[in-house]
């Protein structure tokens, strides 16, 4: 019998379907072949870049080295090629430069049913130096070290949650190790190894460890849940130091846990409070739903009955009587800030909000950064309006509150908050500043001047912030006592309160704005008693330390010119060099050179090193520079 070759139409159609359909499934087992077997040689390429070049550093606006590279070592225990002879000499010898008890280090051996273990993770480079020379002695037979590249941060806790931390492979995995992790990474440039970028943040580190000695203590006096305060220049948008307490060491961060670690003038919302009411206020009068004469009645409370008959009660703090903007802002008064919100149309009140920077994240530089909250006009009830102008049923950050501020200060101009000032090449000779978000308009210039008279007068002795009051300084201050919602019961909490108080300052023409949130205190809570003496406090440093004109601190008028004698680089050249009182700054260059092996401890200038000055030095040598 003899079969036909010749196929049918649908027949001919089925062949060339399923030859198409095998044809795509190779092609596509073919790729995925090669993504697996080139991926691996590809994160082997990375990874040596990463082990060849050094992470750039991270420095502060000044030059304070904030996290630089080192090398940590994992020790191991291969148990074929231990020497039972002499186990007992070895493990006194570990126990002593890993700080362990020798019979601990034996039972661990001894109890591992595998040949292979750890006896430590993460140990310092010169603890690592310490076992590598035994180990090139012969007296550590079955010890080995695993090298790793990680970060050191010399200030330890300062700035901590806004550095953030690396994680094994030398990647950022929080802060500005993670946003910047692409700059901060060496990298193959050309075929070579190149190291990473240098970070240099707007932060000062002296500001910084004001901020935080004082939220430190502002959180403790108050057994509080936590405490931010920051300080920023409103008119480049700097943040010159951002506090968030309880921080954390990221030297040690496996220890603590993301709670602890978490920015929270970014990451943290809250109902603001009555600070809010400064942007509530100017906003009504830059759009002339009120002017500065509008008069409003307080008997203690607002009361408005709706169009359904439900009856809105909003308390205040006292009987205020007849209250203009100006009392409204001094004396805080609720009655009259929501019975000013009357005369101010949903739709604009809103948009109002939204051009202020609430409801959107600001864009500063940091990870997890929240946006806030606030509902779209047509969810907002009859009570929405009040309620919003005095600062609950609002959620915000105090990144946001910080943004806000810059437009009463700036004359009506916003200038977004940040952290980044600019990026330099490894050798410092390329320089990338890091452009902050174009200005612009958001409230008429003199509805900003405006707010700032009725804030300076709320450090009076009238006023609710009169102990932020600073002696021949005149500070815009406004303070806000906001309730917490319990979540069990959906409604606010009797016991749980948010302080904070913000000042712009010089009134007159601002250059600092300080902003403190005192979140959840025991005992005492209105803002007035706990948030404003803080707040002078830190003006007082700041003011001193910034230079800042005021009746004891005069400003000198003169050229402008001065002579800065050039300073050469340290450089060690097979000779150690006398390095006694050169700043941690300059001694970039040397930590830069791969062909040395530098130690750097503590901060400040050079006080000790080792080797002393004129002693041969080669590639293996350990130079350690004690700074004070």
């Amino acid at each position: 019998m003899k079969i036909s070759p010749t196929f049918s139409k649908g027949q001919w159609l089925r062949f060339f379907t399923i030859t198409i359909f095998l044809s795509a499934a190779a092609g596509f087992l073919l790729v995925k072949y090669a993504h697996i077997m080139l991926g691996p040689r590809y994160t082997a390429m990375n990874n040596e870049a990463r082990l060849a070049g050094d992470r750039g550093f991270i420095l502060d606006r000044t030059g304070r080295l904030l996290a630089i590279q080192t090398r940590f070592g994992h020790i191991s225990v291969w148990k074929p090629d231990l020497d039972p002879s002499h186990a007992t000499e070895m493990y006194a010898a570990l126990g002593r430069i890993l700080d362990l008890d020798p019979l601990e280090i034996a039972r661990r051996i001894e109890n591992e049913p595998k040949n292979f273990l750890y006896l430590a993770r993460h140990v310092e480079n010169s603890v690592v130096q310490q076992i590598e020379a035994e180990i090139a002695a012969g007296t550590m037979p079955g010890i080995n070290v695993e090298t790793i590249l990680g970060r050191v941060y010399p200030e330890e806790n300062l700035a901590a949650s806004i550095i953030g931390i690396v994680g094994d492979e030398n990647r950022g995995l929080e802060g500005i190790e993670f946003i910047y992790d692409k700059e901060l990474s060496a990298r193959f440039e050309n075929g070579e190894a190149v190291s990473g970028d240098q970070v240099i943040l707007t932060i000062d580190a002296n500001i910084q460890y004001i901020l935080e000695e004082i939220a430190g203590r502002v959180l403790t006096e108050n057994e509080a849940e936590a405490v931010m305060l920051i300080a920023m220049d409103p008119r480049s948008g700097d943040i010159l130091g951002s506090a968030s307490m309880p921080g954390f060491n990221p030297n040690i961060f496996r220890e603590t846990t993301r709670e602890e670690r978490r920015h929270r003038p970014a990451e943290f919302t809250y109902e603001p409070g009555s600070v809010f009411k400064i942007f509530s206020l100017a906003l009504m009068l830059d759009d002339g739903s009120i002017t500065p004469a509008s008069s409003f009645y307080c008997n203690g409370s607002y009361e408005h009955v709706t169009n359904l008959g439900e009856r809105i009660v909003i308390n205040c703090l006292g009987a205020h009587h007849n209250v203009t903007a100006r009392e409204i802002i001094i004396h805080s008064c609720n009655a009259g800030i929501a019975y000013a919100s009357d005369r101010e149309a949903v739709l604009p009140f809103y948009n109002g909000i939204r051009t202020l920077g609430f409801g959107v994240k600001t864009g500063a530089e940091l990870p997890g950064e929240t946006s806030g909250f606030i509902r779209l006009p047509e969810r907002w009830s009859d009570r929405s309006k009040p309620t919003i102008a005095m600062g609950q049923e609002i959620a915000v950050s105090a990144l946001q509150m910080m943004e806000g501020a810059t437009a009463i200060a700036n004359d009506g101009i916003l200038v977004r908050p940040h952290f980044v000032r600019q990026i330099l090449s490894a050798d410092g000779k390329t320089v990338r500043y890091e452009p902050n978000a174009e200005p612009r308009r958001v409230i008429k210039a003199e509805t900003a001047r405006q707010m700032r008279s009725y804030m300076q007068a709320v450090t009076s002795s009238i006023g609710t912030g009169w102990r932020a009051n600073v002696a021949d300084l005149n500070l815009a201050v406004k303070t806000g006592t906001g309730q917490v919602t319990d979540s069990a019961n959906n409604r606010y909490s009797e016991t749980d309160y948010i302080a904070s108080c913000i000042a712009i300052l010089p009134a007159e023409n601002p250059t600092l704005v300080l902003y403190l949130v005192i979140i959840k205190p025991k005992g005492e809570y209105l803002a007035g008693r706990i948030a404003a003496p803080p707040i002078r406090e830190a003006a007082e440093a700041l003011v001193n330390y910034l230079g800042i004109p005021r009746g004891k601190n005069p400003q000198i008028r003169h050229t402008g010119e001065i002579i800065i004698e050039p300073q050469t680089a340290p450089v060690v050249n097979g000779i150690m060099p006398n390095l006694t009182g050169t700043a941690k700054r300059d001694l970039v260059p040397l930590l830069l050179d791969e062909n040395l092996n530098i130690e750097v401890r503590g901060d400040g200038w050079v006080k000790r090193q080792y080797p002393p000055p004129g002693a041969q030095v080669n590639n293996d040598t350990v130079i350690i520079l004690e700074l004070e």
